[in-house]
């Protein structure tokens, strides 16, 4: 056959085509089951007991839709489109968020060292040395007074420790309120004036708009380290804790059992809500795992435990999805195996 200009501009057209089908980035973010990762090879503890089943980090995939993965993702059950917008605030770049999941990571796995440590009466010892700028929300306050990596070292003239200390001071003022930062950057001590706002998404609630992780400086006898790599984000910390008790108690917390679960764990042992239950259920389910921990929220009715029962009946699995409010939920059912 003979190939005439009129075949080369089809063939181009259908190239560009195909190629925009399936590399374009449009504005959308797709959330899809990911996997559920056995904790052994990325949580160890020097000289750790070994156990007979495994706990399992479950995790969610992610990323910038194409028109091909945006079609896909409206087709096929327990995948969730969200504007590109909602899952990362304008002015956030792309490296920017992923350093903050990443820093969302480490936090995560010290607050789960700190309950797993203190649980198991293990030797341990936490030093407060203020509180870092994981980002600054473009538009708010803070913006262009406050930067990530920004060490807040007191407000007002008060000392902060941790988070909690400017937490619960600012939320006991006023939008219009005018409080005084003082922090270290670069070596230097400087101080902001900055006048709070309201997050109208975020319940009218009072800040400046700056996400905050407590420097602290922990140390542990035995040692821990952890392998996580480019997995980011705080919905692991229920896991680290229980697999890292695990490991400094000699009795097997697994029974032999593939042990799943999800939370956010903070240092006074609370499991809070996370986002993509559902599709944790279904990996964990994917992987063989017939216990799977989801965060209670005090029995609210449209908690994380309410959305994973839901999704594990939906999928027929014989996964056991059991409620948990903190880390002292999820130990003691473990102890009660058989």
């Amino acid at each position: 056959m003979k190939i005439t200009k009129r075949h080369i501009l089809y063939l181009i057209i259908v190239v560009a085509i195909a190629f925009f089908l399936s590399a374009y980035q449009l504005p959308y973010y797709i959330y899809k089951p990911g996997g559920a990762d056995p904790l052994n090879p990325i949580v160890a503890v020097d000289g750790g007991y070994k156990s007979a089943g495994d706990m399992h980090l479950v995790t969610v995939r992610g990323g910038q839709a194409t028109p091909i993965q945006y079609i896909w993702a409206k087709l096929l059950p327990h995948q969730e489109v969200l504007p590109l917008k909602e899952v990362r605030p304008e002015g956030i770049t792309e490296d920017e968020y992923f350093h903050a999941q990443l820093q969302m990571m480490e936090n995560s796995q010290e607050a789960s060292t700190v309950v797993a440590y203190q649980a198991a009466g293990a030797d341990i010892n936490i030093e407060y040395n203020g509180v870092y700028v994981v980002t600054v929300i473009e538009g708010m306050p803070a913006e262009g007074k406050l930067k990530m990596g920004d060490r807040i070292i007191g407000i007002d003239g008060n000392e902060v420790k941790q988070a909690d200390d400017l937490i619960s001071y600012v939320e006991n003022k006023n939008a219009g309120d005018t409080i005084s930062i003082e922090f270290k950057r670069d070596d230097k001590t400087l101080t902001r004036d900055i006048t709070l706002e309201t997050f109208k998404k975020l319940d009218n609630k009072i800040g400046i708009g700056i996400q905050l992780v407590t420097d602290r400086s922990v140390t542990v006898n035995p040692k821990v380290k952890f392998s996580s790599g480019s997995i980011g984000g705080p919905s692991a910390g229920l896991m680290f804790s229980l697999e890292i008790y695990d490991q400094l108690t000699k009795e097997d917390l697994t029974h032999g059992y593939q042990i799943a679960g999800t939370g956010e764990m903070d240092y006074e042992g609370n499991v809070g809500r996370i986002g993509g239950i559902d599709k944790k259920v279904i990996a964990a389910d994917d992987e063989g795992c017939k216990i799977f921990f989801a965060p209670n929220e005090n029995g609210a009715p449209d908690s994380n435990y309410e959305v994973a029962k839901k999704t594990a009946e939906e999928i027929g699995t014989d996964m056991k999805i059991v409620p948990v409010d903190t880390f002292d939920d999820a130990l003691q059912y473990l102890q009660n195996l058989k």
